[in-house]
């Protein structure tokens, strides 16, 4: 009863989640007293401008935070406010008002999503104790070449994918973390791959650089070797030949290209003895348009 009473009258406290607190599509401006029982806080949606140590007083156990859609910019983050969340996992600020990366992150942070701002820097350090951090979502911003540095990365130590898709790099980010296994670099105007480039990436797995700007001559000949590759998208560039591809591969995008050569041509494909039983994988007649025999 008393966490009932305990709920601001501007939010829903569900008797089934008795940890969660909803104050989303509210038409907040500020945020209410957040009662300490809140692991799960959902202020999306609102017209929030700031965050006060006043209003999150209380909150010292929360988890999970959504602030997403509001009008939050980095002036209107108290200092060290987020900081005394020293459980928060999971932090969403996407589509406010941002112009950086938040300063005074929690070490428990494992997520941060602040998609869809406008942030054009990362203070060097911004990271440091982020030793948790496994997912950054940086979609949507405007960070440049010079934003994206082995010192402005620095503390990541842990991260496992990285969103920069729909930003303004011209090339390809410096300083990502070796443990990187999801790289989304779409919607960028980045024109070519460094030699060697993956080398300090050994985990990449997953690799999407749909609609860049990259031609043939960008790609280095064995730029993609990488062993752990298991997706790679390139959509919508400007290539005209098929890269060389690793062996492991199993998903490779290269529709809305200028491909004109190295485009499959057998007409008669000859698989018996090996172990693919009938019917005939679809992939197999995708791929070889020209085939008009395939045996196996």
């Amino acid at each position: 009863m008393a966490q009932i009473q305990a709920c601001p009258r501007e939010c829903h406290c569900p008797n089934n989640f008795p940890n969660a607190v909803y104050c989303d599509n509210k038409g907040l401006k500020t945020i209410p007293q957040i009662p300490p029982y809140t692991w799960y806080l959902y202020l999306q949606n609102n017209q929030i401008e700031g965050v006060s140590a006043d209003a999150l007083r209380n909150a010292t156990q929360l988890r999970w935070l959504n602030l997403s859609r509001n009008k939050i910019t980095n002036e209107g983050l108290e200092e060290g406010v987020l900081g005394k969340l020293s459980h928060l996992v999971h932090l969403y600020m996407d589509d406010n008002l941002l112009t950086s990366i938040p300063s005074g992150l929690p070490s428990s942070l494992e997520q941060l999503r602040v998609s869809r701002n406008r942030i054009s820097k990362i203070p060097a350090g911004v990271f440091s104790g982020l030793d948790r951090l496994n997912l950054l979502d940086l979609q949507g911003n405007k960070l440049m070449d010079d934003a994206v540095t082995e010192v402005s990365m620095k503390g990541l130590n842990n991260l496992v994918q990285i969103n920069l898709a729909k930003n303004q790099l011209s090339s390809m980010p410096l300083g990502l973390p070796p443990t990187t296994t999801q790289l989304f670099l779409d919607g960028n105007n980045i024109e070519k791959i460094p030699a060697g480039y993956f080398k300090g990436l050994p985990k990449v797995a997953f690799l999407r650089l749909n609609r860049n700007k990259l031609g043939s001559d960008g790609i280095p000949k064995n730029v993609f070797n990488v062993s752990s590759i298991l997706d790679l998208q390139l959509s919508h560039n400007q290539l005209t030949e098929v890269p060389l591809i690793p062996s492991g591969l199993e998903h490779l995008h290269l529709d809305h290209n200028k491909i004109k050569k190295d485009a499959p041509r057998l007409r008669y494909l000859r698989l018996d003895g090996n172990e693919i039983k009938p019917p005939i994988p679809r992939d197999i007649i995708v791929c070889f348009r020209l085939l008009t025999s395939i045996v196996i």
